[in-house]
Order: C-alpha cells, then sequence, then structure tokens
C-alpha cells in the first residue's frame, strides 16, 4: 500500500484531493464517499491509523525518513493539498454554481450518489440476512440526519472543536455529509464560509505587507475560530480513523454494507427539488450575529414534469449517474 509514486500518480492524487475537499464543503455531500468512489477510502484510513505513538517517537526522534514512510506521508499529504487548496479554489466555483443554478447542481450531484450506491454495492455480492439489516440501519440513521432541524449559531470554541471533530466526519465516514451536520449545528456560514473568507483575506494582505489587518478584533476572532476548527478538525480526523480501521479490519462487510445503506439515506439531504425555510418572527427573517439568514429546515417536493427546468435538472441527474459509471468503466479498463 504505501509506495513511490509516479508523477503523474502524485498529480492524480491532488486531483482527487481536490475532489474530496470541494464535495466536503457542499452540505449533502461526503468527502468519504469520494474517496470511497474513487479507490482510495481504505488507504486514507490505513494511513490516518498510522498516525500514533510510534509516529510521533520517529518524529521526535529524527528519524524523518521513517516516519515520512510508516504514516504514509506522501498519499497523505498530496490528499490533504489538494483538500486544502479546493478551498479557495474549487469550493468558490460551487459556491457561484449553487448560488446561481441551484437546482442543476443538486440534480448532479444526486446523480452522482445514485451511481455511487450502484458502484459499491455492485461487486459486494455478500447479502447475507446480517449485512441486509445493516445496510437497512445505515439507510435510516442517513434519512433521519436528513430530517433533522439546524441549531442556532455558537461561536464558543470549545463547541466549534467539537463541530471541527463532527465536521470533519465526511471526509472519514462515506454518506455522512460533514457540511450538513455543520448546518445542523448551526456553523456552517460561520465556519465554512465566514471564517474560510476572512482567513483568505488575512493572508492576500499580509503578503500585499499589511500587517495592520492583525490588530483588527473581528479578523482576529475569525482566526481564533478557524483555528480552534482546524485543531478540532484534526483531532477527529485521527481519532475516527483509528476507530474506522479497527471495525474495518475486522468486520469489513457489515461496514460496508452500512455504508451503502448510509450513502442511499443521504439521498434525502440531496434531493434537488427542495426549498430553504428561513426562521421568521412576526414575517422578519431572523438573522445570526453575521447577518445572515438562519435556517429553519428544508420543503421538499415533486417536481412538476411539465416544466422545461424540470427535465434540464433529470438530464443533470442522468449526467451525474453516466459520470461515475464513466469512472468505473475507467476503473476497469486500466485493471486488464
Amino acid at each position: 500500500m504505501y509506495e513511490n509514486r509516479t508523477l503523474l500518480q502524485k498529480i492524480n492524487l491532488f486531483l482527487k484531493g481536490l475532489a474530496m475537499g470541494g464535495a466536503n464543503k457542499v452540505p449533502g455531500v461526503s468527502g468519504g464517499m469520494v474517496a470511497f468512489v474513487m479507490g482510495f477510502y481504505e488507504e486514507l484510513i490505513f494511513s490516518f491509523q498510522r498516525i500514533n505513538g510510534k509516529a510521533f517517537k520517529l518524529l521526535f526522534n529524527g528519524r524523518f525518513k521513517s516516519f515520512f514512510k510508516y504514516t504514509n506521508m506522501q498519499f497523505l499529504g498530496l490528499i490533504l493539498l489538494g483538500s486544502v487548496f479546493s478551498y479557495f479554489s474549487v469550493s468558490l466555483v460551487l459556491d457561484y454554481f449553487l448560488k446561481n443554478y441551484e437546482l442543476y447542481v443538486w440534480a448532479w450531484f444526486f446523480g452522482m450518489i445514485i451511481g455511487s450506491i450502484y458502484y459499491i454495492s455492485k461487486d459486494f455480492g455478500d447479502w447475507r440476512p446480517k449485512n441486509i439489516i445493516s445496510l437497512i440501519a445505515g439507510a435510516l440513521i442517513g434519512i433521519s440526519i436528513s430530517f433533522m432541524t439546524p441549531a442556532v449559531e455558537n461561536d464558543n470554541l470549545w463547541f466549534v472543536f467539537v463541530c471541527g471533530i463532527i465536521g470533519v466526519s465526511g471526509m472519514t465516514l462515506p454518506g455522512l455529509s460533514g457540511s450538513f451536520i455543520l448546518i445542523l449545528l448551526g456553523n456552517y456560514v460561520l465556519l465554512l464560509v465566514d471564517s474560510v473568507n476572512a482567513l483568505g483575506g488575512v493572508i492576500t494582505q499580509l503578503f500585499a505587507g499589511n500587517f495592520t489587518v492583525l490588530q483588527d478584533p473581528i479578523k482576529i476572532r475569525y482566526l481564533k475560530i478557524i483555528g480552534t476548527f482546524t485543531a478540532g478538525s484534526a483531532f477527529g480526523l485521527v481519532s475516527i480513523s483509528h476507530m474506522l480501521g479497527y471495525v474495518l479490519k475486522r468486520w469489513h462487510q457489515l461496514v460496508t454494507a452500512v455504508i451503502i445503506g448510509f450513502i442511499t439515506g443521504s439521498l434525502g439531504i440531496v434531493w434537488p427539488w427542495k426549498e430553504t425555510i428561513f426562521k421568521t418572527q412576526n414575517g422578519t427573517f431572523l438573522l445570526d450575529q453575521n447577518g445572515n439568514k438562519i435556517i429553519q429546515n428544508y420543503d421538499r417536493y415533486i417536481p412538476n414534469i411539465q416544466d422545461t427546468e424540470t427535465w434540464v435538472a433529470i438530464g443533470f441527474v442522468l449526467l451525474g449517474v453516466i459520470l461515475i459509471l464513466a469512472i468505473d468503466y475507467y476503473g476497469r479498463k486500466r485493471k486488464k
């Protein structure tokens, strides 16, 4: 598993990290699912599992080459670099399309998830009663999460740290959208929009030689928030990966069945035809401390098949399915 890679393979890993990072920022889409579909999920989990006491001992003893090899750092570094870079590139493009072509973006993701369910389950083959029960349990959990009511924004640093632990789950658990969980916790806009934008602004100003930006209390607040969120994410990434690595080794088929069910249940989150319901009081929208409307829930509806927009959206659903099938075809052809 831990190998030296060619330049083309390294570029491929970076691009996979881009896709994973972009998916992690979109509510309803799981970066872990991208890793699962693109075939590097287990390597990701077992690589994070190598960040342990032995790894730190190698690092503190100055055995950097052994540390690099033991933790599969070449792989992790490229994936994480792509994911981080995506927050300032791909995710900004996704934000634009979500604002201007929301229905079509959700339709595309919906189709990709349908294709992913087929992709993951087609070679499973072990449909014993206990695995079927696990699949149903995973689907019910996914559906239940999709209908939960979002909370109000909370910038307490301890809560932000917990949000980091929970939010990173989308990177390690296929079908569980970390971004959607952050919406349920009330902190999606604060952590993945306002804080990321503030960090980007601060970095730009520092490179321009404007160090007075570090005296801005609002910017400092956002830097504390994103720093705490990042620390929580790093802690969650390693701890959850250790747990997943343990269960994958011992109950691989059972865990895979739960993941298939979980991804199926997540279809309710990305159902394209929905309207956002915002909290109001006496006919006035309630705003959080940053002036953003507070989401109360989502109203899902059946589309009108007589509308041209509906058929365009269905076309994007099919496009999403075809994309996953094409990836599957390419993967099988490359193995031959």
